[in-house]
């Protein structure tokens, strides 16, 4: 993942249609217009899995149906816990057979309609649960020299437990690290890249105006920033960690995608 850092190469999120979406077609053709508008502008699309909790379509699937071209620095597959074995073995093997190598692994959320991995589908008797540090160790058992999994950080959890499940995150084969996103400054993730210097760290970039929405998805109510901007906090993101790469979440393809050109300078 240096390899985009170095290169000025942003990840770039983009969500796949709900699988109870009223407008499929008109979905999906958005879904792959944006995914490959991020191929041929040189970025990496990152492709999320079941969002909070929302079923949706994989993400492989709809580069399988459609043939979406596969760059190997350019494809990144969310993968959490919310799956039958079968599924999850599934989604590795396409990713392995179309050369997609970068995983993020998370927990992820779950629901009343998304099936849980057990401890007993990944030969884990003594876990109690299933979470990002079992499912890692899984995929770098079971297909070792195949994907580079990343993991996620979260600066406004507790502190203390969120740096001893890095610890095990790190143990568990995670070759980089994407945070949550940040509103300028945070001292949590000074730490963190103090303590893992070794380690690739994407700071992530929230660009939607709406914080409430921001506030849901990492359940912690945050300050509130009057008039804030997307762009400009992009941009003070990177002044403040030069040394990392950045995660776009929520991008604003018809506003702010033609803007990136003149963001990471």
């Amino acid at each position: 993942m240096l390899h985009h850092i170095h290169n000025k190469t942003y990840l770039v999120e983009v969500l796949p249609p709900k699988q109870d979406s009223e407008n499929l077609e008109a979905d999906l053709e958005k879904f792959t217009h944006r995914y490959v508008k991020v191929i041929n502008g040189g970025y990496c699309v990152c492709i999320t899995d079941n969002t909070m909790g929302h079923l949706s379509f994989q993400g492989t699937e709809i580069i399988e149906e459609f043939e979406l071209p596969v760059l190997p620095e350019q494809v990144m597959i969310h993968l959490n816990t919310f799956h039958r074995k079968d599924d999850l073995d599934n989604i590795l093997n396409t990713c392995k057979y179309k050369g997609i190598k970068y995983l993020l692994v998370v927990t992820g959320d779950g629901s009343m309609r998304l099936p849980k991995l057990r401890p007993v589908d990944l030969d884990f008797a003594d876990a109690d649960s299933i979470t990002s540090v079992e499912l890692l160790k899984y995929i770098n058992s079971e297909y070792a020299g195949i994907f580079v999994t990343g993991v996620a950080f979260n600066p406004y959890e507790p502190e203390e437990h969120e740096f001893e499940k890095m610890d095990r995150k790190i143990k568990a084969g995670a070759k980089f690290i994407i945070t949550q996103p940040l509103l300028g400054r945070n001292k949590v993730i000074d730490k963190l890249l103090k303590k893992y210097t070794e380690i690739p760290v994407f700071v992530e970039a929230w660009m939607s105006k709406n914080l409430t929405l921001l506030s849901e998805a990492i359940g912690y109510e945050l300050p509130e920033h009057k008039d804030f901007d997307p762009i400009s906090n992009l941009k003070i993101l990177h002044k403040l960690y030069p040394g990392c790469g950045v995660y776009l979440s929520l991008l604003k393809f018809k506003t702010q995608y033609d803007l990136l050109k003149d963001t990471w300078m």
